[in-house]
């Protein structure tokens, strides 16, 4: 089934859930996740933030019109981010996505997350090494 020649809530959901499985086992991006939402993706505190991504990507993606709120506000409390943290999740993003997506399809995927995670680490004043 995979990678997806198209870009659809169901593969997106996927993608999501791909990449938070890794984002739980990874040294550098993990521990954020887990002081605030756990090691357990079927918690009561993962299960409204996989929902709250999924349309988060279909908005940006799909342009439906289902997320809202501010992605930004939630990181500001995350503790001591890093370029390379901001790195680390580029690179756990991209390797998922080009599990998901055919790379014609997962480019725009890439281009949003790597814009999105300028926006980020210059709001958080997260220095660009």
């Amino acid at each position: 089934m995979y990678p997806a020649k198209t870009i659809n809530r169901e593969h997106i959901e996927t993608m999501v859930l791909r990449f938070y499985r890794k984002i739980l086992k990874d040294d550098v991006v993990g521990p954020f996740f887990i002081a605030k939402l756990g090691d357990d993706m079927n918690n009561e505190y993962w299960k409204p933030h996989i929902v709250q991504l999924v349309n988060f990507w279909s908005s940006m993606i799909l342009q439906d019109g289902s997320y809202e709120g501010n992605p930004l506000r939630p990181h500001f409390s995350l503790g001591e981010l890093k370029h390379d943290t901001f790195k680390q999740w580029l690179k756990l993003f991209f390797e998922t996505v080009d599990e998901v997506f055919v790379p014609k399809l997962g480019a725009e995927f890439k281009e949003r997350g790597e814009i999105i995670a300028g926006n980020f680490m210059r709001n958080l004043g997260v220095p660009f090494n």
